[in-house]
């Protein structure tokens, strides 16, 4: 497994089974175990299910640790195949899929090892308009579904009760809802302080989730 991939899984875990009083060994074991396997991504993807099947207090965690698997897909298991293995038939049937699956997250962790490529930051507007395309005609449905995050870029220098309470504001149907704190909150501030981080939790309405893709971000960013 890619280690960053590990460190974002693992805190991952911890957060949402400490706030949620739950013991995510076992499951962290399981899930170790089918990002290190020599399979096909489809097998990992089942393994994967099978491990959240039989772990339902962790359910709200199955499409970011889906996304999690993807990028470690294209940064380790993709080095063993062909060189052209993307943009091969087989891959787009994959594609096809596994359409409906994983979160917005996916986009957040290419773009953070691209700054890692790229030796920058990670940035709000950067993220937005240079690898989202949000301004360009042609890439209109990522204006779409970040519209709420395009209109509230300013709380990236607002307080975290701001962020938590334009968050909770947001329409039952705006497809950033779920992800729109902790993702604000990641672009806010990369590396929170632990007080800043227990503030991060106090605001949140769902606590569990939010600061455990709060640490991904933080641990994946590393």
């Amino acid at each position: 497994m890619n280690t960053k991939v590990e460190s974002a899984l693992k805190a991952a875990l911890k957060q949402f089974a400490e706030i949620g009083g739950q013991d995510s060994a076992d499951l962290y074991t399981r899930l170790q175990m089918v990002f290190d396997k020599d399979a096909s991504y489809l097998d990992k993807v089942a393994e994967m299910d099978d491990a959240f099947d039989d772990q339902p207090a962790f359910e709200a965690l199955r499409e970011v640790v889906f996304d999690l698997l993807l990028i470690n897909f294209f940064t380790e298991d993709v080095q063993k195949l062909e060189e052209d293995y993307l943009d091969s038939e087989e891959w787009e049937d994959i594609e096809e899929e596994t359409l409906d699956r994983g979160t917005e997250l996916l986009n957040v962790l290419l773009y953070i090892k691209e700054c890692e490529d790229e030796d920058l930051e990670p940035e709000l507007g950067d993220f937005l308009k240079e690898f989202l395309l949000v301004d360009e005609d042609e890439f209109q449905d990522e204006h779409r579904i970040y519209e709420d995050v395009i209109a509230n870029q300013v709380l990236v220098d607002s307080s975290l009760e701001e962020v938590a309470r334009v968050a909770n504001d947001l329409p039952e149907f705006s497809e950033l809802k779920e992800l729109f704190y902790p993702l604000i909150s990641f672009f806010r501030d990369q590396k929170p302080a632990d007080a800043e981080f227990e503030s991060f939790k106090k605001y949140s309405q769902n606590a569990a989730f939010d600061a455990a893709v709060y640490s991904l971000l933080i641990s994946y960013n590393k």
